[in-house]
Parts: C-alpha cells; sequence; structure tokens
C-alpha cells in the first residue's frame, strides 16, 4: 500500500515513513513486515479470526478458540489459539495475543473448515472433532486408559448432550492425518462414548 502510495519514493523511504506512522500511533505494527491501520481510521474492524493467517500460515483456530466457537465450551476465551503445521510460536499484539501450536498433521487441513465470520471476513477453524484431536495431541499426558471421557467431559466441560452431537464423519480422515496411536485410540473410545449417550458418529 505505502508502495502504491509513494511510487516514485525510495524503498529506505518508504521505511521511514511506516517508521514515523508507528511512532505516531496512526499504524499498528503485528509483526515485522505486518501493519494494521489504527482504529480510528480504519473503516472495519478486522476479526480477530482472520489475523492468524496472516501472522503464521498455513494455520488454522483450533483448541480452546474453536470449541468456544462452536459454543463446547463456557466462558470467554483470553486469547486466539491456532495449530500450525510449521514451529510454535506466540505473538503479543496491540489487539490480541495469538498462539500458535504446532500439530504434524499431513494434510494439515484435514477436519477443518472455512467459515465465513461476517460480510467481509473467512477463516480455517477446526470442527469440534478436529480441535479434540488438536487438543489431545498437544496434551501428552491425556490417554484414554488414564482418563477416559473424564477429559473431555470434566476437565474441557463438555456437556454430555454437546458431546452427542459431536460429527465423526472425518474420523477416517483425522486418523490418518496426525497418525498419533495415542490420539486415535482416543477418539475412536470418545465415539463410541458419544453414540453411549445419543450421539450419532
Amino acid at each position: 500500500m505505502v508502495r502504491n502510495l509513494f511510487p516514485n519514493a525510495s524503498e529506505g523511504a518508504r521505511k521511514l515513513l511506516v517508521h514515523r506512522a508507528v511512532a505516531g500511533q496512526e499504524v499498528i505494527r503485528l509483526k515485522p513486515g505486518l501493519f494494521l491501520l489504527c482504529r480510528e481510521v480504519r473503516r472495519t474492524e478486522p476479526h480477530p479470526y482472520v489475523l492468524p493467517a496472516l501472522l503464521h500460515s498455513p494455520s488454522h483456530i483450533s483448541l480452546e478458540s474453536a470449541l468456544a466457537h462452536h459454543g463446547f465450551i463456557p466462558g470467554a476465551v483470553q486469547q486466539v489459539s491456532c495449530v500450525t503445521a510449521l514451529r510454535s510460536r506466540s505473538f503479543t499484539t496491540p489487539v490480541g495475543v495469538f498462539s500458535f501450536y504446532r500439530v504434524p498433521a499431513r494434510p494439515p487441513r484435514v477436519g477443518v473448515e472455512a467459515v465465513k465470520l461476517d460480510a467481509h471476513s473467512w477463516a480455517f477453524i477446526a470442527t469440534p472433532l478436529r480441535a479434540l484431536a488438536d487438543m489431545i495431541y498437544l496434551n501428552r499426558d491425556v490417554s484414554w486408559s488414564n482418563d477416559g471421557p473424564a477429559y473431555v467431559l470434566e476437565s474441557l466441560r463438555i456437556e454430555e448432550e454437546d458431546l452427542a452431537n459431536v460429527s465423526f464423519a472425518a474420523l477416517p480422515e483425522i486418523r490418518e492425518s496426525i497418525r498419533s496411536r495415542r490420539v486415535v485410540e482416543y477418539l475412536d473410545q470418545l465415539a463410541r462414548e458419544a453414540t453411549r449417550v445419543g450421539g450419532t458418529p
């Protein structure tokens, strides 16, 4: 955008302009090379789920953020939690904290949907099943033999009714994508538990 506004300026002059705009709080720096206009001059407010794809890609909204988006866990989530196939990173910005956790899934977006957030915004968000798979993968002490459904129903405080409504249609693809014996065993048993409490995997 700066290059378009000042086509005849040198690269150094453009960088100086951006530096002055950041110092004057007209522009917010999210990371090197990525900026956001200040609230007073931007026309729309960016949805927090749009920014992760710009900060660290490929990635998708997952974990507590995805479960909160789907209404599966109570309360507000204080940061945006994401999963990436790249290295784990965290960005603390003036517009929020964005944390990325590595889950080496291939392909990385199995069980992830493109969700329309508003008239102008889309984001890749994990389905409830994929969000649970990501959480179980990252919480290495969790296993079905040790925790059973208590991890989901008590630690995460997911209601049995919500568990019963989780779609397990993507389970075969998630099983092949993540390829963790511990995660696969947990999800397989969770599917049986969902059937027991009245779901239809």
